[in-house]
């Protein structure tokens, strides 16, 4: 079979093997209807730059010889090292998804601890949440897959002392491994949140993950939301994130970059109600071979509403990364405000950058700019930072590190900007020694 296809019959016996629960009827639609089509190839204009052939093939591979063993719904040792490790570094209210399935003892001090109006339920605990099934293939496989789902709802009114954490972590330590996890977070009215969500790997076998992360904002919600990225240089991961506003609502998220060696995220708003903002900010790190593609998706039903958007890259050696944003304003959205930039910073003559922001407007009353720069270090800003009795290596980190720190500022939640600021600095000791 060609690495390009998914051995639908095998997919429909791991299918079968899955517990059965209130999922199970959602699972076999998914999967039937993914068969129809797959995954996305390059010949969809959305995935055109990104192949996903690594991952369909190692997705075959876990279905033929790991996909009915029984998964451990306890996270391994390794794993809860990890985690504790990452609250020290991080004050958060923790919950762990590892391998797709959430780790009821977190969930469980977490519900214990947190003030009235939150609760946290896994599908274990919890028989009425009802994942979105989506049109797109990827949404599709994930649910046909799914073995947990996570389900948060902040009550009216409430906010919380401290962001909610969620640590998205796998373990391909004894055996390569494919994991879809799911949450749903509900905002009722005038609440507030921050939440933390958390991508990493560990192991030196080959992992797959596909992630769906669901937010749904009532009337008066505000939500921050700050996405990291950072799993092991071989791992590979699909993530989309889905965003319901209604009415006055404000989002601010910010997503982070690090690792993977093949990495795709779909961040996708809908605006249906008047009065919502969005902000939207990014920053991907890219060094060696790795590629990293973000697409966003704003839709502007009504206005008047605003979206703000700013993604920047830094990439060395051979890694390409592409950024494509959409925003829509439909029709009848008078007193839309919708802006986009992508700025990237290349330190190799190999590394590559595809960058396409997109306004499609079919309303009048409307304010809409976007823009797109690709671009080396400033010669003149190097010959100055050298001068002051800096070597090139030192000076490119200053400069790199500067042209990062706009998004870093951005974040909005403060309680993981530190950390944040860490792991940039890490990587930029990689990607500043890279050949040119």
């Amino acid at each position: 079979m060609s690495v390009s296809a998914i051995d639908t019959e095998l997919l429909e016996r791991a299918v079968r093997g899955l517990p059965g629960d209130f999922l199970t009827p959602l699972r076999k639609e998914a999967a039937a209807r993914f068969a129809e089509t797959g995954f996305p190839t390059t010949r969809h204009e959305d995935w055109r730059y990104t192949s996903l052939a690594p991952a369909i093939e190692l997705s075959n591979l876990w279905l033929r010889e790991s996909a009915p063993a029984e998964a451990d719904a306890r996270p391994s040792e390794v794993v809860r090292i990890f985690a504790a490790d990452l609250a020290r570094k991080i004050d958060a209210h923790w919950i762990v998804v590892a391998n797709g399935v959430v780790d009821n003892e977190s969930l469980a001090r977490l519900n214990d601890q947190v003030l009235p109006g939150f609760r946290a339920v896994s599908v274990a605990g919890h028989s009425t949440a009802r994942p979105m099934t989506g049109d797109e293939p990827m949404t599709r496989f994930n649910i046909a897959l799914l073995r947990d789902l996570l389900h948060i709802t902040i009550g009216a009114e409430c906010s919380l002392d401290k962001p909610v954490g969620l640590l998205l972590i796998d373990d391909a330590d004894s055996a390569a491994t494919l994991s879809q996890a799911r949450a749903i977070v509900e905002v009722a009215p005038n609440a507030r949140a921050e939440f933390i969500e958390y991508h990493a790997s560990l192991g030196a076998n080959s992992h797959f993950a596909n992630v769906v992360t669901e937010l749904r904002l009532a009337p008066g919600a505000a939500v921050d939301y700050v996405r990291i990225q950072n799993r092991d240089s071989a791992h590979y991961q699909v993530g989309r994130t889905i965003a319901e506003l209604g009415r006055d609502t404000t989002l601010r998220h910010a997503a982070f970059d690090l690792g993977g060696a093949l990495v795709r995220n779909d961040l996708s708003i809908d605006i249906a109600h008047p009065g919502a903002c969005v902000e939207l900010y990014g920053l991907y790190l890219a060094s060696g071979r790795q590629h990293i593609d973000n697409h966003t998706r704003v839709d502007h039903r009504v206005g008047p509403a605003t979206s703000s958007e700013e993604y920047r890259g830094i990439l060395s050696d051979r890694a390409r990364c592409v950024f494509n944003g959409k925003a829509i304003v439909h029709k009848g959205a008078d007193g839309t405000d919708a802006r986009q930039a992508n700025h990237n910073l290349l330190l190799s003559s190999r590394a590559e950058v595809d960058t396409k922001p997109e306004l499609e407007i079919y309303a009048d009353d409307v304010k809409c700019s976007h823009g797109a720069t690709v671009g080396q270090l400033d010669k003149n800003a190097l010959f100055y930072l050298r001068s002051r009795g800096l070597d090139r290596e030192d000076a490119a980190k200053m400069l790199t590190r500067a042209f990062a720190a706009t998004i870093v500022a951005l974040s909005p939640v403060r309680n993981a900007q530190s950390h944040i600021e860490a792991l940039i600095d890490e990587r930029l000791q990689v990607i500043v020694g890279e050949p040119a």
